[in-house]
Order: structure tokens, then C-alpha cells, then sequence
């Protein structure tokens, strides 16, 4: 039996057609089975050196232990599934998934936080003041004057800390 159509908290407990889809693959999945697929490996160590080499070692116990006692295993799944993960496929450098980084957490707004570690994350790799400053100037025109602006009180923030 498929785990995915296994009855759990809000699942459907009968046979309907959303529980199960062709090839058995889950609820309403429809394509190829899973053994065709290309695998999409998840590197633990890499995940947990790359957080390092980017955040430095001060993450581990300021960001990851808190967590870690909030909601247990999942600053570990986000490590590896994340850095472990999505970081160590092929086709972008390091650089340039910060740039994309930036980008996306001052779209998104509301998240101060992450944006100001990814800034610090952009410097500690090469990335320089300058070139932060116009991505996120950049920005503006695609995602509003506010959230540019907002992007940028986190960036000089952030640059005010490490001066």
C-alpha cells in the first residue's frame, strides 16, 4: 500500500480517485512512477558545512537550537532537505543563488530576520556592499518601492553591524 494513501489526520479513509492516482503514486498524481524519475539526493554533511561556510559557526547554536527545541527535527530537515539539497544541485554558483536569495526574501516581505542573515551570507562569500545594494535597488520596480526600500533599512542595518 502507498504510505501517501495510508488514512492520517485529514486524509480521506475511502478508495475515491483523490486518495489514489494512476500507478499507485498518491493523491491524484498522475505521470511517471517514481523509478524514472531522477533522483534528487539530500547530503547531510553538505548541507551542515555549506550552513557553516555560509552562516558561520555561531548558526548552529544561536539559530538551530532554539529551533531545534521548538519544533524538534526541523531546523535538521530545513539543513538538509535546504542546504543539503536544493543548494548542492548543479547549474548555479553560490553567488548567484544569494542574489536570487535576496531577491526572493525582499519580495516576500515580512521576514527581517532571514533577509538580514542572508545579507551577512552575501558578504561573508564576496559579495560587496555595493552590489547587495543594487540588487535590491533593482528590485524595486518589480516588486514596489516599499519592499525595495524595506530591503534596503535591513541591508544598511546589517552593514551598520559589521562595521
Amino acid at each position: 500500500m502507498n504510505p501517501a494513501a495510508t488514512p492520517g489526520p485529514g486524509r480521506h479513509t475511502d478508495a475515491s480517485p483523490v486518495d489514489a492516482g494512476p500507478n499507485d503514486e498518491g493523491p491524484g498524481v498522475a505521470g511517471p512512477d517514481a523509478a524514472s524519475l531522477a533522483p534528487a539526493p539530500l547530503d547531510r554533511a553538505a548541507g551542515y558545512a555549506l550552513l557553516a561556510e555560509l552562516a558561520g559557526p555561531g548558526t548552529r547554536a544561536d539559530t538551530l537550537g532554539p529551533l531545534d527545541e521548538l519544533a524538534p527535527g526541523f531546523a535538521d530537515w530545513i539543513v538538509t532537505a535546504l542546504f543539503g539539497g536544493t543548494y548542492q544541485r548543479p547549474g548555479l554558483a553560490l553567488r548567484d543563488r544569494q542574489v536570487a536569495n535576496l531577491a526572493a526574501l525582499t519580495a516576500l516581505g515580512g521576514v527581517e530576520p532571514q533577509l538580514a542573515d542572508h545579507v551577512r551570507n552575501s558578504l561573508r562569500i564576496g559579495l560587496t556592499r555595493e552590489e547587495i545594494t543594487e540588487v535590491l535597488v533593482h528590485l524595486a520596480p518589480y516588486v514596489g518601492v516599499p519592499k525595495a526600500l524595506a530591503g534596503l533599512r535591513i541591508a544598511a542595518a546589517t552593514f551598520a553591524e559589521s562595521a
